[in-house]
C-alpha cells in the first residue's frame, strides 16, 4: 500500500531544483502548497512528506516555514551521505536529525541514507552497520539508498555529470547489489536491520529490475520501501500501464512515493529541475496519482499509517 507521498525530491539541491530560476524558493513554495492542499483534498488520511533536504539545512526549512509550506505537509525528510558527499562525519547523524527537530514540530524522516562501494565494498558494509546503530530509533522512517547499483549505461541525476569527477561516479555504486544483481557484502550487513531500516529504490521507466527487486525486498524482510513516480514520465506512451505495474508490484510493502521531475516541455526551462510554467499542473499530477493508487475510498484510516504514528 502507499503509506505516504513525498512532494518533490531534494529541493535545495541544484541537481533537482534550479536555484538560478528560483533563488528564494518562492516558486517551489507555491507549488508545494498547491500540491499539499490538493493531496489532502484527494485523501485527507494520506501523509504528505516534504521532499528530503540535501544538504540537511535547518535554515532552508525555516525559510520554507516562513512561506507557509509546512502548513501543508505532515512530515519533513532529510537525506545524507556523510562518507561520500557531505562535509560532516557519519557519527554526526543523530545531531543532524536533532538540528531539524529543533526548528520544527513535524516528524523528521530519513528517506535517503547510503554509503557507496566506490572505494571499498568492505567500507560500505561497515557503513550499513554504523548507520543502523546511529539512526534506528532516531527517525520514524529510514530508507537505505539503494538496493541496486545504477547501471553504467544510464546517467546519474546530477547537474554537472562527469565534470563532478569521482563525486559523480559514486552514484553508480550505492547499491547493496551490483549492476548484474550479485550481492555485495553490504547486503548481509543490511539484513538484520531490514525491519527497521527500509530501502529506497528508484525505478526507471519500464525498469527491468522491478520484479527481481520485489523478490529481494521479500528475501530481506523489508517492510518499508520508497520509490518515485515521475511527472516527466507521465507524458510517455504507456506511462499509466507502467505506473500500474510498478504500484501493483509494490502493493505488499508500506511504500512512500515521491512525485517529482518536471516534464521538459512544461518547465520554465526545458529541464527536469526547472520550476513548472504552471504550478497547478504539478498539483494535478499529484492528485491523479493519489486518486489512482491511494484513493480515499480504498484507504480507510485503519489501513494507512495514522498521522500520530509518523512522529
Amino acid at each position: 500500500m502507499i503509506e505516504a507521498v513525498k512532494i518533490w525530491n531534494e529541493p535545495n539541491n541544484k541537481s533537482h531544483w534550479d536555484p538560478l530560476i528560483d533563488p528564494e524558493w518562492d516558486l517551489f513554495a507555491d507549488m508545494t502548497k498547491l500540491a499539499g492542499r490538493a493531496i489532502h483534498t484527494a485523501n485527507p488520511e494520506l501523509p504528505r512528506v516534504l521532499g528530503g533536504m540535501s544538504p540537511i539545512d535547518p535554515f532552508f526549512l525555516q525559510r520554507l516555514e516562513a512561506k507557509g509550506v509546512l502548513d501543508h505537509v505532515d512530515a519533513v525528510a532529510v537525506h545524507g551521505f556523510p562518507l561520500d558527499w557531505n562535509l560532516w562525519a557519519i557519527d554526526e547523524w543523530p545531531a543532524k536529525v536533532a538540528e531539524i527537530r529543533a526548528v520544527t514540530d513535524k516528524p523528521v524522516w530519513v528517506t535517503e541514507v547510503g554509503v557507496s562501494s566506490f572505494g571499498s565494498e568492505e567500507v560500505q558494509a561497515w557503513g550499513v552497520k554504523k548507520t543502523a546503530e546511529l539512526l534506528i530509533g532516531q527517525a520514524p522512517r529510514i530508507h537505505w539508498y539503494s538496493l541496486y547499483d545504477l547501471p553504467q549505461a544510464w546517467e546519474a541525476t546530477t547537474r554537472h555529470k562527469e565534470a563532478e569527477g569521482s563525486s559523480y561516479y559514486r552514484h553508480f555504486h550505492m547499491g547493496l547489489l551490483r549492476e548484474d544483481g550479485s550481492p555485495k557484502p553490504a547486503l548481509e550487513a543490511f539484513r538484520p536491520y531490514a525491519e527497521d531500516m527500509g530501502l529506497c529504490q528508484w525505478f526507471h521507466f519500464q525498469d527491468h529490475r522491478l520484479d527481481d527487486a520485489v523478490r529481494w525486498f521479500r528475501d530481506l524482510g523489508v517492510r518499508h520501501v520508497r520509490t518515485g513516480l515521475s511527472w516527466a514520465d507521465r507524458y510517455r506512451e504507456g506511462a499509466l500501464d507502467w505506473f500500474d505495474r510498478q504500484m501493483e508490484a509494490l502493493a505488499e510493502f508500506e511504500t512512500t512515493v515521491t512525485f517529482c521531475f518536471t516534464p521538459e516541455h512544461r518547465g520554465i526551462e526545458p529541464h527536469h529541475t526547472s520550476p513548472p510554467q504552471v504550478a497547478e499542473e504539478y498539483a494535478e499530477f499529484c492528485v491523479e496519482m493519489v486518486e489512482r493508487y491511494a484513493p480515499r475510498s480504498a484507504a480507510p484510516a485503519q489501513q494507512q499509517t495514522p498521522l500520530k504514528e509518523l512522529a
